[in-house]
């Protein structure tokens, strides 16, 4: 992969042609469900891994990186209801997520209501075993 390109998910490459983030953040749980005993701590008993989610936040300026036409493919990727493979710039496997949101904010809106660049946030689920 190209140093340009910082993560994939299916056949949309985040980079800084399309879309560069500045901040990714992920949660992994594991499930161990407890058992009241009476006069001792709960049991527990590990069942399996839990929720896995990520969330990729940044700012989109078209005049120095980055397209808003980036925001729209995500956001039909995300209307498909499909589950996409994700991948690190080092070309590993993180596991296979849906798109559960994507939140846009538009900062300095100019004539017409066009912004000068857009945050972005998107969160992820790991649907996979």
């Amino acid at each position: 992969m190209s140093p340009a390109h910082l993560l994939s998910l299916g056949m949309f490459v985040f980079g800084m042609d399309t879309l560069a983030y500045d901040e990714l953040n992920r949660r992994m749980a594991w499930r161990h469900p407890g058992s009241e005993r009476f006069g001792a701590r709960d049991a527990s008993q590990y069942v399996g891994p839990g929720p896995d989610t990520i969330t990729i936040a940044g700012l989109v300026v078209p005049e120095i990186a980055g397209s808003y036409s980036a925001i729209e493919t995500l956001i039909s990727m995300a209307d498909s209801g499909d589950s996409f493979d994700l991948l690190d710039g080092l070309g590993r496997v993180l596991g296979t997520f849906r798109i559960d949101q994507l939140e846009e904010t538009h900062h300095g809106v100019m004539a017409g209501g066009i912004p000068r660049g857009k945050g972005f946030s998107i969160e992820l689920t790991r649907v996979d075993g």
